[in-house]
């Protein structure tokens, strides 16, 4: 069956291009002069996307996408925007648009976000799957289930749904470790972007001089060292999501080009001169609050409302403690594996009562840390509070830090440090041969390896 397509826009040239170019897609197109058309349409069939002008002869578009969102909520509608007119288009998409896209109409953007829009139908079976997954921190092939059932989760997961069915930018909010990358594979997982590239970057990563050619491209022979083309963050992510990840990190001159390449659905590869058009759902997180950064002046406010569209707080541990007990359950269990035991050790009934009381400042991240401490520590495969070494001490270090001053550690990172030059001496030991150090440590190959890759040690 074909799918129903409604168009609604005032002028008779614009309705007669856009339906020619639907039509050619193989979809049934019917189109309305103005709201009240609209609304005997929508009354009368069924619809599998909509698209509105925001200047109608009776009435403005806003008011439809707010009708559309009320009464047939899962049908996309996406607007047309006048060239320029950001407000408009953030407005819409904050009261529950899809997308947007800008007069004059670029017929191969429309074509791709109609596309997307008619994959978001197509999955509305499965729309109210509880089966919601996240990214485990050790299963490296994708998808766990998000853990827990404090309020908290369970209203992070009913927004995490709601927004893989637009396409607004979302910023992901939250203290570090508290899961924002994770939250952002899922809007993308479960978004009609699924089968399409997941792509995150770390802002703060990346040296300022090379941030135009890692984001944008560039083509051979445009600097010094560009021996081959290169394509850009943006184009890796084409017709999927780009993750911005500590956006906050941004320098100036580089919030001002990725607001055009968001505006325009363009970018310019450093040596180029025609724009290439992309096709990527922005989503940005921060554990910075953006909004001091723009009242002193290091965050562009234009910026920020682009961005900013839908914000998505992710809870601390400390909202959702009745959740840590079902965390540390699944982390004991993914770790034993990672780290080739032949099972996880019971968690003791007070130190369970130390883990739901402790303060986590570095959220599930600090928990896994903790936990997998305790694996190493414990005896007669139960853990202990002693094992978890929860008390927060100074320890004084000898010798002088980097900066030339005495350093003060928590006990957590004492032993961290303690723990990577065991492996460090390991591997100088063994002539870096990485099996023999495993075995004079007397750990498993994959434990060696994931302790290599966790400290960053090459």
């Amino acid at each position: 069956m074909q799918d129903n397509v409604l168009v609604i826009d005032d002028e008779p040239d614009i309705r007669e291009l856009l339906d020619l170019t639907l039509s050619r897609m193989g979809l049934q197109v019917t189109t309305a002069e103005d709201l009240g058309a609209a609304r005997r349409a929508l009354s009368s069939k069924t619809f599998s996307f909509c698209l509105t002008d925001m200047r109608l002869p009776d009435g403005n578009g806003i008011d439809l996408v707010r009708e559309i969102a009320e009464k047939y909520p899962q049908l996309p509608v996406a607007v047309i925007t006048a060239h320029g007119k950001v407000e408009d288009a953030v407005l819409a998409l904050k009261i529950g648009a899809f997308d947007f896209v800008s007069k004059p109409v670029d017929l191969s953007i429309l074509r791709k976000l109609v596309s997307t829009a008619l994959k978001l139908r197509k999955q509305e079976p499965q729309a109210d799957n509880s089966a919601v997954e996240d990214e485990s921190p050790f299963i490296e092939d994708g998808m766990d289930k998000l853990t827990g059932n404090s309020a908290a989760i369970q209203k992070c997961k009913v927004m995490i749904r709601k927004l893989a069915r637009s396409q607004a930018p979302v910023m992901i909010s939250g203290e570090s470790g508290s899961g924002k990358e994770l939250a952002a594979r899922l809007i993308h997982d479960l978004g009609p972007r699924a089968d399409q590239p997941f792509v995150p970057v770390n802002c703060g990563a990346i040296p300022t001089e090379l941030m135009e050619s890692e984001f944008f491209g560039h083509l051979k022979g445009s600097f010094t060292g560009a021996g081959t083309d290169k394509e850009g963050l943006f184009q890796a992510a084409d017709g999927g999501t780009l993750l911005l990840d500590e956006v906050a990190d941004l320098p100036l001159h580089m919030q001002v080009k990725l607001l055009r390449a968001i505006q325009e659905k363009a970018v310019l590869p450093i040596g180029a001169r025609q724009e290439v058009p992309v096709d990527v759902r922005i989503l940005s997180a921060s554990h910075q609050t953006l909004r001091p950064l723009v009242d002193q002046g290091k965050f562009r406010s234009d910026l920020f409302f682009r961005l900013n569209v839908i914000e998505l707080p992710m809870p601390g541990l400390g909202e959702r403690r009745e959740d840590i007990e079902e965390l540390a359950q699944r982390f004991l269990k993914e770790i034993t594996e990672q780290w080739d035991e032949a099972k996880a050790p019971l968690i003791s009934k007070e130190a369970m009562e130390a883990l739901k009381n402790h303060n986590y400042t570095g959220n599930v991240r600090e928990l896994i840390n903790i936990l997998q401490r305790a694996i190493t520590m414990c005896e007669n495969d139960t853990i202990t509070v002693e094992d978890l070494m929860l008390e927060q001490v100074s320890v004084n270090k000898p010798g002088q830090s980097l900066s030339g001053r005495d350093e003060e550690q928590t006990l957590d990172t004492y032993i961290e440090d303690i723990e990577k030059k065991m492996l460090e001496d390991a591997l100088t030991k063994t002539r870096y041969n990485k099996t023999r150090a495993a075995e004079l440590l007397g750990i498993s190959f994959r434990s060696f390896r994931y302790k290599l890759k966790k400290f960053d040690i090459d």
